[in-house]
């Protein structure tokens, strides 16, 4: 059976509540008088869906929903709402409740809403299934020099690290500070050869000669070149761009305290800090960046 966890502190309102789902046969329904006393019922027993009044106790609604998100990110909650509350509504929305129904429209709308909920919750937990079984992934891209799709790339990388249990949300952070200097190196220093010295000492000049590149011949026909392999041991990252090369022996020392306030090199000593390996090939122009999965770490959520 499907179990839902309805949280309110008025015994009345947690009765027509559990009494409106318990129309269907197929939901199990459990209660619980606060927030505080909601997540002690789940520590114990995790439930397919919970449905939390807004104003209540000790914890309210609005901080339930927030808790569950950090401890229970793939049970979804449903809001139920008073006259007035509206704006705190919005606000728990934003931190991840699934939906709302309002206290006048129980009778009319509970069911359904928990039903499409559930429906979609299934789905995300069968995705999340279908993840244990991928032992490997592999990604290949070709990106303009548009700086608009880096940040998109990073984080669909990101939802895949962490998909495939190699870091905790600190390392997803780092991941994405590696990739996107790797990256933006690809693009400014690689394919506009536009050098960061420049930007030391003149930034408006950096930016203008960057524009002007992108539309001049050979710079804006250049290309980045991204690889991806994600294992559950390690994830390797491979950037190359089209342009001249350099060689990164040549660079200052960014550990230096003296270098630390230049620009230059401070990406390489960013993606040399937050990933495991970072390697250099050909004439400097392409990065090869491995992560591996700390012993014991398995993040990959179970879908239920």
């Amino acid at each position: 059976m499907t179990a839902i966890l309805v949280v309110d502190d008025s015994a009345v309102d947690r009765h027509l509540v559990g009494g409106l789902l318990e129309r269907d046969t197929a939901l199990r329904v459990d209660y619980a008088t606060d927030g505080a006393d909601a997540l002690r019922k789940m520590g114990a027993a995790v439930p397919d869906l919970v449905v939390t009044d807004l104003m209540m106790p000790e914890m309210d609604g609005l901080q339930l929903v927030s808790a569950v998100r950090s401890k229970f990110p793939y049970v979804p909650v449903i809001l139920t709402t008073s006259q007035g509350n509206e704006e705190i509504a919005v606000q728990a929305l934003q931190q991840g409740a699934a939906s709302y129904v309002p206290k006048h429209a129980l009778a009319r709308r509970l069911l359904d809403t928990v039903h499409r909920v559930l429906a979609v919750s299934c789905r995300e937990r069968s995705y999340l299934r279908l993840w244990n079984c991928i032992s490997v992934a592999e990604y290949a891209l070709e990106l303009d020099n548009d700086s608009s799709l880096i940040g998109p790339l990073v984080t669909y990388l990101q939802e895949h690290v962490s998909r495939m249990g190699l870091c905790d949300e600190t390392d997803r952070m780092r991941v994405g500070v590696a990739l996107e200097e790797a990256l933006t190196n690809a693009m400014y220093h690689g394919n506009l050869q536009v050098g960061s010295e420049l930007r030391e000492d003149d930034d408006r000049a950096y930016c203008a000669l960057v524009e002007a590149r992108r539309n001049q011949v050979p710079y804006k026909e250049r290309r980045i070149h991204v690889r991806a392999r994600l294992s559950r041991d390690e994830a390797v990252f491979v950037v190359r761009d089209e342009g001249t090369g350099f060689d990164p022996s040549g660079l200052p020392d960014p550990t230096d305290p003296a270098n630390l306030e230049r620009v230059s090199g401070r990406g390489i000593l960013l993606m040399r800090t937050f990933m495991d390996e970072v390697s250099f090939r050909g004439m400097g122009n392409e990065v090869v960046l491995t992560k591996r999965r700390p012993g014991g770490l398995n993040l990959v959520a179970n879908g239920r």
